[in-house]
């Protein structure tokens, strides 16, 4: 992979990653744990955050795409990339969907029960996580 290539993929990627570690491993937790959030406001909270938060990573899954497809990447980063994207895709066209549809009724008041969903999408999280991880070491090995 070219060193331009690289080093922007690698950014690219480390930036995501910090982001789903901020937002989603530390954020989301931690603020249905502060006083006088109900969760009624941490739902309405969370799906701002997690909106913009999954806004940012296209911008981000974008750049890597094209900075790894001009770069003549190793096998290795192709698939971590195309594994990233897919990742982020299903999270965002079929779990957000559906725990979107939940919040909206727990914010119109009604009694839900908890939802599997939530679960998919942190089993997704953490292994977009590990690939983010891996993708970055792996590009700027590829350098």
């Amino acid at each position: 992979m070219n060193d331009t290539s690289a080093a922007v993929a690698a950014a690219a990627v480390f930036v995501w990653l910090g982001m789903v570690l901020a937002i989603s491993f530390l954020e989301a937790p931690l603020k249905f744990r502060a006083p006088g959030v109900t969760l009624r406001i941490g739902l309405g909270i969370g799906r701002l955050v997690f909106r913009a938060l999954n806004r940012a990573e296209v911008v981000l899954a974008v750049v890597v795409v094209a900075a790894v497809a001009v770069g003549g990447p190793p096998v290795t980063v192709l698939v971590l990339t195309v594994l990233a994207v897919a990742l982020l895709a299903v999270q965002m066209a079929a779990v957000r969907p559906v725990l979107n549809r939940r919040s909206d009724r727990v914010l119109a008041g009604e009694d839900v029960p908890r939802s599997r969903a939530h679960l998919v999408y942190v089993a997704c999280e953490s292994v977009k996580l590990v690939t983010l991880v891996a993708l970055g070491t792996a590009t700027l090995a590829a350098a």
